[in-house]
């Protein structure tokens, strides 16, 4: 889904002095909480993750324990859950012949990861040997769209119309056909859809969500807010929905209005970047601002020292928007674009390329 956002950094940061890393004296401070605290879905999987490390080979126990941690990674935007979902897959990450449901499982991880083709190749076994399967062909679909195969997306979701809901089929073929000349017909689409679904508040706010998107690029921004606006009464805790929310805030020219959307979001580095970004446009915020870009600073540098593979091109634009380094940020986006291509990536390549151009002698 246009869910997953952005790959690892692997270029060398400009810019104002790093304050040096904090390092407790007491052993009992306490640094962060984690979010399984405060959670009950997640504290209900560090139960279940709990009673797989008693019976780790056994599929039907780590298989629920990975589609929960790749949930809760989606909504909080926090990486570490990936990293339990494939920990839990790890009896079949590697094999060649593994049963479909670790296989469905491996390739959906592999697409938050942003392993893409590693993702295609499971999912092309997967469908070779049950073609009918609507959430491998769904995710397929997907994959294809992220990295700008659009006939390839659409003709999977073309099959997958006979299995899916009509608001289901209309937001996968939406997707990929609005950003391949038929934005117009394929926003129609999918605004009947809405129109007459009866399906779950999840569905809907994905379609809500997609609806502003496209209308946005269409030109509608008054449309796009509306279905924002919708989008977030269904699920106010969608991680990205409130980074897509907050970017058309900010080129509406209202960082005010993105404050409430991402303050107490920070630790979601997407989000914390949509704050700092704000920030930067309030002169009265000028002192949050210049903490929350040294924050970021040190969460690239530390997410390119573990080899986290998250955050290219929200690392492009930081660079870019932020600490002013055309060079380093186009440097960025170009290698984010022969991952993936979706219109972010897009826009971040073009307008890093463009200053960089103004930035050479």
């Amino acid at each position: 889904m246009w869910r997953f956002i952005c790959i690892f950094a692997a270029f060398v940061c400009a810019g104002t002095p790093r304050a040096a890393p904090y390092v407790p004296d007491d052993d009992a401070i306490v640094l962060e909480r984690l979010p399984e605290q405060a959670d009950p879905a997640l504290k209900a999987l560090r139960r279940m993750r709990a009673a797989l490390r008693a019976n780790p080979q056994n599929l039907d126990v780590a298989a629920p324990v990975a589609k929960r941690a790749i949930e809760a990674a989606r909504a909080t935007g926090d990486p570490r859950f990936l990293g339990q979902a494939q920990a839990a897959l790890s009896p079949w990450w590697k094999s060649g012949d593994p049963p479909t449901q670790a296989l469905l499982l491996r390739a959906t991880l592999k697409q938050s990861q942003h392993d893409f083709q590693g993702a295609l190749a499971d999912l092309d076994r997967l469908l070779t040997s049950s073609p009918r399967d609507p959430q491998a062909r769904l995710t397929r679909a997907t994959v294809l769209t992220v990295i700008g195969q659009y006939d390839k997306a659409r003709a999977d979701c073309a099959a997958l119309q006979p299995a899916v809901s009509s608001l289901t089929f209309a937001i996968c073929d939406s997707a990929p056909a609005s950003l391949s000349g038929d934005a117009e017909q394929s926003y129609q689409n999918l605004i009947r859809a809405l129109q007459h679904s009866a399906e779950t508040a999840a569905i809907r706010e994905w379609g809500e969500t997609l609806a502003a998107e496209i209308a946005y690029r269409r030109g509608d921004a008054r449309a796009a807010e509306s279905h924002f606006r919708t989008a977030f009464e269904l699920d106010p805790q969608d991680a990205y929905l409130r980074a897509a929310y907050a970017d058309f805030l900010l080129d509406q020219g209202r960082p005010r209005d993105v404050l409430p959307l991402v303050r107490d979001k920070t630790k979601n580095d997407s989000l914390l970047l949509r704050l700092a970004l704000a920030e930067q446009a309030i002169p009265e915020k000028s002192e949050a601002f210049d903490r929350h870009r040294d924050e970021l600073a040190a969460r690239f540098d530390a997410a390119r020292a573990r080899g986290d593979s998250l955050h290219r091109r929200e690392e492009a634009r930081f660079r870019l928007t932020i600490e002013n380094d055309a060079v380093g940020a186009f440097a960025l986006a170009r290698e984010n674009w022969t991952v993936q291509r979706e219109p972010a990536d897009r826009r971040v390549l073009v307008e890093s390329s463009q200053a960089a151009q103004k930035a050479r002698p």
